[in-house]
């Protein structure tokens, strides 16, 4: 069995605890407009959290143009949000966020401690965020980024134009398809939703959700750096663009 099988059995019997899951690892990391600004955003559907806070937890933030050719950017601080500098005018935004290790507690609190200093521990991991936002079309199909150990890219290089229409997306781990990655198609209003899994070939089929903003996620579990301090790696990367809505 090759490693990339391993961990697609891995992720086969993660699933259940990924499925249940709370706190700390439930949450992701996106990009969404906020007043006429693109903010990278920290929460869970509709919790949007105070991202400020957790600025040093980034540990990249990187823009591309249209041929994914690197252009400059940066975070800014604005009030309790971190917004992109596009001056640039990026293509497609990118950020990595290591969330750290969090361990469950056997009354179920959550603790950001290895196993190893939490007591029966019930579960316990690594997590890292992982987010894309497309802000433009591209010529050709999404790469993979350097950083991003898990990234969701589109199979096609043109996106639907309408919600509810098809959208074929492969899951990336390390830049190779992997099977077993747990996808959500709309993260922010349904992030209860039952999530589909990634084939052999690392695809999916969703509907598009949204004429608006769309932010699709992949969750992913790999084998512990420390088995001593945790029971896996959680990957948990989004793929995010807009659909124009119809003139006014």
């Amino acid at each position: 069995m090759n490693k990339l099988h391993r961990i697609a059995a891995l992720a086969t019997l993660a699933a259940a605890a990924v499925l249940c899951a709370a706190g700390a690892q439930a949450h992701g990391i996106w990009f969404a407009q906020r007043s006429g600004e693109l903010a990278l955003i920290y929460g869970e559907g509709a919790d949007d959290l105070d991202t400020v806070k957790r600025q040093p937890l980034i540990t990249a933030v990187t823009a591309y143009d249209a041929s994914a050719k690197p252009v400059a950017t940066a975070l800014e601080v604005s009030g309790r949000l971190l917004v992109v500098d596009t001056k640039e005018k990026p293509a497609i935004v990118a950020a990595v966020l290591d969330n750290g290790t969090w361990s469950k507690t056997p009354e179920g609190k959550w603790l950001k401690k290895g196993k190893d200093e939490v007591p029966g521990a019930l579960t316990s991991g690594h997590n890292l965020k992982y987010a894309v936002h497309l802000r433009s079309p591209l010529p050709g199909a999404l790469p993979a980024l350097p950083g991003h150990t898990l990234q969701i890219v589109p199979v096609d290089a043109t996106l639907p134009e309408k919600l509810g229409q098809d959208l074929r997306l492969r899951v990336l781990y390390k830049g190779r398809p992997v099977a077993g990655a747990l996808v959500l198609g709309d993260f922010v209003n349904d992030p209860d939703a039952k999530p589909i899994e990634s084939g052999a070939d690392g695809n999916v089929v969703i509907k598009v959700r949204n004429q608006g903003l769309n932010v699709i996620t992949a969750v992913l579990a790999t084998p512990p750096e420390d088995p001593a301090k945790t029971d896996k790696v959680e990957h948990l990367a989004s793929l995010s663009f807009v659909l124009a809505h119809a003139p006014e």
